[in-house]
């Protein structure tokens, strides 16, 4: 029994997620309250770039390991990353007693600039409006992004909005997206020293 005046340790907030597809096989632990630690290896190496800026940024300690059939495409893994990832932060945040509940973030990346926004409400959706100037980056085509984010938003029970504001570099307008869903992921789950204790919503909880 805990001493009188004294709160319980909290147990750390994490997940770890194995999923297994005829197309894709991913392995992922999440940490929130981490240091940014981050590995990560799908095959698609732009991909792990934009995974490591989003667990650095967002001060996740984050493992991905994928393997997928990448020899017809990108598509299988980069979806299934991002649902993986989305369940891991659903599970990892529990209850979501303590939460901020919302984040955003504006950030720039060179001439371009990318705005998220987040409510972590058990409510997904996603509203996109980030144009790409061509259709790959490296061998990853661009159109990718979008499912991703959608994967990640509709598996974490979040809404997600995401819009540039300026760019026309595909490498730098992907980078700013990543860098501001972290940032506004790392703002949303942080506990709210004013209100540690109570799930933020006047329904007093957050799902769907």
């Amino acid at each position: 029994m805990d001493a009188p005046g004294t709160r319980a340790p909290t147990p750390p907030r994490q997940a770890t997620i194995d999923r297994r597809t005829a197309e894709t096989a991913i392995h992922a632990e999440l940490l929130l309250d981490g240091t940014g630690q981050v590995q990560v290896a799908t095959g698609i190496g732009f991909l792990d770039h934009m995974l490591t800026a989003l667990g650095r940024h967002a001060l996740f300690d984050l493992v991905v390991e994928a393997k997928g059939d990448l020899h017809i495409d990108f598509h299988h893994t980069t979806e299934d990353v991002g649902i993986v990832l989305g369940q891991c932060l659903r599970k990892a945040l529990g209850d979501k007693r303590g939460i901020r509940r919302y984040g955003q973030a504006l950030i720039p990346m060179d001439e371009a600039l990318a705005e998220a926004a987040i409510d972590i409400s058990g409510r997904p959706f996603l509203a996109w409006s980030v144009p790409f100037a061509r259709d790959k980056v490296g061998e990853m085509d661009t159109e990718l992004f979008e499912e991703f984010f959608r994967a990640f938003a509709f598996n974490a029970g979040i809404t997600l909005h995401v819009a540039l504001k300026a760019g026309t570099n595909a490498h730098h307008v992907a980078e700013a997206c990543f860098k501001a869903l972290a940032r506004s992921l790392r703002m949303a789950v942080e506990t709210d020293p004013r209100s540690p204790d109570a799930v933020p919503s006047t329904k007093g909880v957050l799902e769907a």
